[in-house]
């Protein structure tokens, strides 16, 4: 059995896969952590016990204890590999080092990742251990994919275009037919990934998660110069400029109200039907640009809990994108089909759940099998 782990900021996803099973056989998710940690198992809300009050690694050391079965091996999923990291690979004090110095480029999630490694370490010694990287996907882009503009000694630094939604975007690439292919994993988190033959080509996150689309808290890219005018203009020091990009921004930031879409769509303000006009105009004006970068489209996949979910975003978002053939049919996409596009449409229109952690079990068996 594979044990795949994997931590956010605030959460602990766990799952146990048999070697090449499409679904786990097992599946636990602690929310809230640090706060008021709730467990689900199996997707049912778990109320008869409560998980520790304490960090990650609490939270870690006892869900294993619940374990139905002993894991054999162990997959993390790492949000930041870093320029050199392009691969799952199996953990070890050197790999532990440098994903350490890699902190200060995922605050929210490489301390929460590092903190189950070294649980799992604790609990079982002698397990091995494979981490699964959400930037490795994109390092087969091509430099100038890569690059920003910016002096060279800051270039020759590592100061690049990361991407991130690797894993997400890994288990498409496996799993759709190869072509063109612009998927969209939209959730709390969002971002667009042109795939060209099973490879990464383009993305909309960069050096950080806080780049590209407009998200749920999360500005997107803004004007550096608004950075500095908040700066130097209206007194705010750096950490609040972070909390306000990143927490206070996106939807919840434009409506004033929720970074629900959900209740944003029930609502009657103005400002929620704004926020998500604007959330789906900078969709469709990232995905033009990506589409140049592919050279046209085959297929538009949409996953993740917003993509899998909300019709209405669906719709915007294809309508937006008539211009490079894609034509939707309405009654499959508000039932939620696996195909929606309409007769004739030019472009396969399809809605794929997120499946990160069958990615990582799959990519443990891969880099466990040599041993």
């Amino acid at each position: 059995m594979i044990l795949v782990l994997n931590a956010g900021s605030s959460s602990l996803r766990c799952a146990l896969f048999r070697p090449g099973a499409d679904k786990p056989a097992w599946r636990a998710h602690v929310a809230e952590i640090g706060h008021d940690p709730r467990l689900s198992v199996d997707g049912a809300a778990v109320g008869g016990e409560r998980p520790p009050a304490g960090d990650h690694a609490a939270v870690a050391r006892w869900l294993f204890v619940r374990l139905p079965a002993a894991p054999t091996a162990v997959g993390h999923r790492v949000v930041h590999g870093g320029l050199h990291l392009a691969a799952p690979v199996r953990l070890d004090a050197e790999i532990l080092a440098a994903l350490e110095g890699l902190i200060p480029l995922a605050p929210a999630h490489q301390p929460q990742a590092l903190a189950c490694i070294r649980a799992v370490g604790e609990v079982w010694p002698d397990l091995p251990q494979v981490a699964c990287f959400d930037t490795a996907f994109h390092r087969t882009q091509d430099r100038l994919a890569q690059l920003y503009p910016l002096p060279r000694d800051f270039i020759d630094e590592g100061l690049v275009r990361f991407g991130f939604h690797g894993l997400s975007y890994a288990h498409l690439a496996r799993t759709l037919p190869h072509g063109r292919i612009l998927a969209a994993h939209l959730g709390h988190g969002a971002s667009l990934c042109a795939i060209r033959d099973g490879r990464s080509v383009a993305t909309t996150m960069g050096f950080t998660t806080l780049d590209g689309l407009m998200m749920s808290t999360r500005s997107g890219a803004v004007d550096p110069g608004l950075v500095l005018y908040l700066i130097r203009e209206r007194g705010l020091s750096a950490d609040a400029v972070a909390d306000l990009l990143n927490e206070r921004s996106g939807l919840l930031g434009v409506s004033g109200i929720s970074d629900d879409v959900r209740v944003l769509e029930a609502s009657d303000a103005s400002a929620a039907r704004e926020a998500l006009d604007l959330f789906t105009y900078r969709i469709v004006r990232e995905a033009g640009s990506l589409i140049a970068t592919l050279g046209g489209v085959d297929t538009l996949v949409f996953t993740g809990g917003i993509g899998e979910h909300a019709v209405q975003v669906r719709a915007a978002i294809c309508r937006g994108l008539s211009f490079a053939g894609v034509a939707l049919d309405e009654e499959a996409n508000a039932g939620g089909e696996a195909m929606i596009e309409a007769s004739g449409s030019a472009v396969s229109v399809r809605i794929a759940p997120a499946n990160e952690e069958r990615e990582i079990a799959l990519s443990v068996t891969d880099a466990l099998e040599p041993l």
